[in-house]
């Protein structure tokens, strides 16, 4: 009835994948049978008229929402442009829109990722940087990991004198279950290079998202 179930780790509360398990993508059809799993698990009936279609459309909204899973989001910054008439300060590009959803209960993350490097020799076309942000949000993901991963991402890429990241998202697992708190924000941020280690440049690029902002 219930299919054959993981092995699992009692102390750690971790299931125990085998190798086949952890490796292979379900298939389309084991992923709709799993929200039909779902919906019965809710109290209702997957059966019935209007949640019929609900599993195939569940499953396509998955492979929309998840789709970074099947993004590099280094190979997006592949391409660079060297001539930038010797602009040497720095990029900022502020209020990218995301979506994403938490790991620890497939809740919604939405906000905002601004983002600045200072060039040492390149640059990257601005809907790049966009589509990095997209790449780890269509993800399950914690918030600090994915402004560190956008941080490092762009720092390896391209070799700026420093990279800076800040996030700003609201959490709907804390807005919708557990403690129901609305309208908190929650900011990260990571600063690599110049943006770490010397405050002026730093406040330089908390200046440009400021003037944007205005």
């Amino acid at each position: 009835m219930h299919g054959t179930l993981p092995n699992f780790d009692i102390e750690n509360g971790l299931a125990l994948l085998t190798e086949t398990e952890a490796g292979q993508r379900p298939s389309r059809e084991a992923a709709e049978e799993a929200v039909r799993t779902l919906i019965r698990w809710a109290g209702d009936d997957p059966g019935r008229e209007g949640l019929v279609d609900t599993p195939a459309r569940v499953a396509r909204a998955y492979a929309e929402w998840f789709a970074g899973y099947d993004q590099d989001p280094a190979d997006i910054l592949q391409r660079t442009f060297e001539e930038v008439g010797g602009y040497d300060d720095v990029v900022a590009l502020r209020g990218i829109p995301f979506e994403s959803w938490c790991e620890h209960h497939m809740a919604t993350i939405r906000g905002t990722v601004d983002i600045g490097y200072l060039p040492r020799d390149r640059v990257v076309g601005i809907s790049k940087l966009s589509r990095v942000v997209d790449a780890f949000a269509r993800r399950l993901q914690v918030q600090e990991r994915m402004t560190a991963e956008i941080a490092d991402t762009i720092q390896k890429a391209l070799n700026p004198r420093g990279v800076g990241v800040i996030v700003k998202a609201t959490h709907a697992c804390m807005a919708s279950r557990g403690v129901r708190k609305h309208g908190v924000s929650m900011v990260t941020s990571r600063m690599l290079g110049v943006f770490r280690d010397e405050p002026a440049t730093r406040q330089e690029f908390l200046a440009a998202l400021a003037r944007a902002e205005a």
